[in-house]
């Protein structure tokens, strides 16, 4: 395993914005960047060994900072959207930003995908490291958070996120890569498996009504592996809302801190394939359905809508108000952890 790095871009004030490039013995690669701790390309090969990069991503290190689709980066300290920008903790009601419609999501709009990181090649690896100030986005607690990618032979991407805080405060981290298996143009022929039976049903800005409900005999039901256009403009709420995919499916055996597949996805022509296993409770599926009108891509390339696919896992949206989903609190003397896998292949 090979990790080059070097410098990119710099800031305003005049950080550094690096690349580092880990490569195994087949060629294939992994371009990450320190800049939101990044994953900006994955280059796998299709069935007849042809190498393609198959995360959306920008040419220019410049077009990441505050970037709407917030591609390929780790949104944080709470990913996902929280109502109202508001949550209560030990007794005291913290306020965020609000920077989605009524709502705060992604940390905010200086959340950590928008934070240069410290970073550093470790035995093959590359980590990422990002302290967050007590009272930073108006979260409690100084908060420090370390992403860990490791890159395989057999093209398998482990993402793993540790945290601890001094203070009680919340915490749901992702990684917020956009897939296209084919490396370019729409994603709504790949089929999606999703080992979920239940989705969690929102309101018309996207916060969770409360309690999950069956997939089973509605649009958001991918037990079997189906084309992501199939059912994409049917009249069903969570599809009106978002105009198209942009909803958490609950994993099915979902135990905390043991691997589970979460998702399934195939692009037909090529034959690539991604297995993503989590330790994370929810898996967040968008298909993209906002991207045109963002940054010119890689290669000078446009964007548009349904172009890429994130597959988001992590814990459930609006979690800090609701006890009864899986808990999203971190204490002084735990540590957070949690894993994302994202296996590559070919059929």
């Amino acid at each position: 395993m090979t990790v080059t790095r070097k410098i990119w871009s710099r800031t305003a004030d005049g950080q550094a914005i690096y690349r580092y490039t880990i490569t195994n013995a087949s060629g294939a690669s992994v371009v990450l960047c320190n800049y939101g701790a990044a994953i900006v390309s994955v280059n796998v090969p299709d069935r007849k060994g042809k190498l393609a990069d198959v995360v959306l991503g920008y040419g220019k290190a410049e077009n990441y900072f505050h970037d709407g689709p917030c591609f390929g980066k780790c949104p944080g300290r709470y990913a996902n959207r929280i109502a109202k920008g508001r949550f209560s903790l030990d007794g005291k009601t913290f306020e965020l930003p609000v920077n989605n419609g009524p709502n705060h999501l992604h940390g905010g709009p200086d959340g950590f995908q928008n934070r240069v990181w410290e970073s550093r090649k470790k035995r093959g690896a590359v980590e990422f490291k990002y302290v967050a100030a007590d009272g930073e986005m108006g979260y409690p607690g100084r908060l420090v958070v370390v992403a860990h990618y490791e890159w395989s032979d057999d093209n398998v991407l482990r993402l793993t996120f540790t945290a601890k805080s001094d203070s009680a405060t919340v915490i749901n981290l992702t990684n917020h890569a956009y897939f296209n298996l084919e490396g370019h143009g729409s994603v709504l022929n790949h089929r999606l498996r999703l080992n979920a039976s239940e989705y969690l049903p929102t309101d018309a800005t996207l916060i969770p009504l409360g309690e999950s409900e069956p997939v089973a005999g509605t649009p958001m039901d991918f037990l079997t592996a189906k084309r992501l256009g199939r059912d994409i403009r049917k009249d069903f709420p969570a599809l009106k809302y978002g105009k198209g995919y942009d909803a958490c499916w609950l994993i099915d055996g979902y135990m905390p801190g043991q691997l589970q597949e979460a998702a399934f996805l195939k692009a037909p022509r090529s034959g690539r394939t991604l297995k993503v296993h989590t330790t994370q409770p929810g898996v967040q599926i968008y298909t993209g359905n906002w991207l045109s009108g963002c940054p010119k891509g890689k290669k000078g390339r446009i964007y548009h809508d349904y172009d890429g696919v994130a597959i988001e896992c992590q814990h459930f949206p609006d979690s800090p108000n609701r006890p009864e989903y899986p808990p999203v609190v971190l204490r002084p003397g735990r540590i957070f952890h949690e894993a994302i896998v994202f296996a590559f292949g070919v059929e």
